[in-house]
C-alpha cells in the first residue's frame, strides 16, 4: 500500500501561482510513477501531468502545458505540481496518483490521495 496525501492548494486570483506537494508512504516512493489528476464539479476527472519514476520523463495535458511543471524528489518521497497562469478553469479539486508506468488514463494507477482544492477566481 501506498498513502498519499496531497496540500498546498487554496484560492488564488487568476495569473497566480500554486504549488501543491503530494507526500508519500508506505512502500518505496522511487518504484512508483506519479501523476496530478483534477475534477471539477460535474465534470469527469482529468489527466493534469505525470512523472516517470526517476524524473526523466514528464507528460502534459495540452490545457497546462507551458504552465504547470511537474516534478519529484525521491529522497522527500514527494512530487510536486508548480502551477503558474491560472485562470478560472483550472479551478478544481486536485489529485495526485501512483502507478506503475505513466499514463494520462485514471484506471492506470493504483493509489490514490485525498485531494486538495484549487479556486481561481477571476
Amino acid at each position: 500500500q501506498v498513502q498519499l496525501v496531497e496540500s498546498g492548494g487554496g484560492l488564488v486570483q487568476a495569473g497566480g501561482s500554486l504549488r501543491l506537494s503530494c507526500v508519500a508512504s508506505g512502500r518505496t516512493f522511487s518504484n512508483y510513477a506519479m501523476g496530478w489528476f483534477r475534477q471539477a464539479p460535474g465534470k469527469e476527472r482529468e489527466f493534469v501531468a505525470a512523472i516517470s519514476w526517476g524524473g526523466g520523463r514528464t507528460d502534459y495535458a495540452e490545457s497546462v502545458k507551458g504552465r504547470f511543471t511537474i516534478s519529484r524528489t525521491n529522497a522527500k518521497n514527494t512530487v510536486y505540481l508548480q502551477m503558474n497562469s491560472l485562470n478560472p478553469e483550472d479551478t478544481a479539486v486536485y489529485y495526485c496518483a501512483a502507478a506503475a508506468y505513466t499514463g494520462v488514463r485514471p484506471v492506470k494507477y493504483d493509489y490514490w490521495g485525498q485531494g486538495t482544492q484549487v479556486t481561481v477566481s477571476s
